[in-house]
Order: structure tokens, then sequence, then C-alpha cells
């Protein structure tokens, strides 16, 4: 089963490997369908799986209703699902009347996150602050000087091509795919797409 448009959450270390969402559970359990927008009078338009469409609706935009939400992530992992009291709406639509929700929805996505961090295999502490000190002067720096910060942003990219050539070809070598994946916090596709860039494997055609 496919999913359909929805706002979702990255970071910008792991991307998409870890895209969470809020999900939607129905009553008995599972997992809707995407819902079908009509865009024309010909029928074309796209599929939505964004949570606050589940409201039962038979008008214009016709969606089963949901019974709980609960934060989900492309890795497979999920949170527990958090029912929605109807009854307590009153004449809210589902978007604000379930905003509680769908909130605590993305702070456990936060901690999942928290967690993948953690699992990941640890930087030395020296390098992390290193690395976070440059960031900062960075950003400093691009308050009063853009163009030096570009250059000093450039300056990093190089030398990540430069450090990151050998390990990625020795990682590549020494460590499975599923080995080197849980190890930078990616899926297999995105750690070897990594590995390929890093160790110089792709060539533009």
């Amino acid at each position: 089963m496919g999913v359909g448009e929805r706002e979702s959450w990255t970071t910008e270390e792991f991307g998409t490997s870890h895209e969470g969402a809020v999900g939607v559970l129905l009553a008995d359990g599972s997992v809707p369908d995407p819902v079908h927008l009509d865009m024309t009078s010909a029928g074309s338009g796209r599929e939505v799986s964004q949570w606050s469409v589940y409201d039962g609706g038979g008008g214009v935009v016709k969606a089963p209703r949901a019974a709980a939400l609960r934060a989900v992530c492309s890795c497979g992992w999920s949170g527990p699902p958090h029912s929605l009291r109807w009854e307590e709406f009153d004449e809210r639509d589902l978007a604000e009347a379930g905003g509680d929700v769908a909130d605590t929805c993305a702070q456990e996505w936060d901690v999942h996150i928290v967690e993948v961090e953690r699992s990941a295999i640890t930087v030395p502490e020296p390098l992390a602050e290193l690395l976070a000190r440059v960031e900062s002067e960075i950003e400093r720096l691009a308050r009063t000087t853009p163009l030096a910060a570009l250059r000093a942003a450039r300056r990093l990219e190089v030398i990540a091509a430069q450090t990151a050539y050998w390990p990625a070809l020795d990682a590549g070598r020494d460590a499975t795919g599923e080995q080197t994946a849980a190890a930078l916090g990616l899926n297999e596709d995105a750690a070897h797409d990594l590995l390929a860039r890093f160790g110089r494997l792709r060539h533009d055609h």
C-alpha cells in the first residue's frame, strides 16, 4: 500500500532514511489507504495521507474516520497509538482538535531520532566539539561577511571529499551494507550512495 502526500520531517544528517510523519489508524487497527483529492472534473488529482483529512467526511473528500494517531518513520519504526476523543471535539474539525495529539507524535519521533543518533557509530568528543565550533564560526561569519563564510564552507567541502575517500573505500571492502547502514544511521541504499560518492565510484554521464 502506497503513501500519499503528507507533512513529514527529516534531519539533515539522516534525510529520507528516517522520514517521520503522523500516521493514522482506523478503529480496526488498520492503516487507511491514501485519500484521492479530485483536482478536475475529469477525476484527475492527487493521493493524500495527511492525518487531518481522515475525518470521516462524506462530502467532496471521502475519507474514513481516524481512531488514533501515531508517529511513524520511513525506517519502519512507529510510536504508540494515541486515541482521538471525537466526543470532545464539539464543532472543531480534526485539524484543530487533533493538533495536540499530532504534536505529541512529532515529539515522539524526535525521541526516536535521538535514539538513532545514539545507536550510530560515535564520533570522538573532541572532533564532535570541533565540528560544532566550526559550524558556529561559519554561521557567525555569514552574518558579517557572507563571501568569506561561503569560502570557508567550500573548504570544508573539499576537506570532506579528501578525508572521506579512503575511509569510504575501506568501509566498502571491510563492512557489510547492513553494518555500514547501522553505523551511519541510514538505510542501506543511502549508505551505499554515500560510500559511492565519497569513494568516487560514480561518474557523471
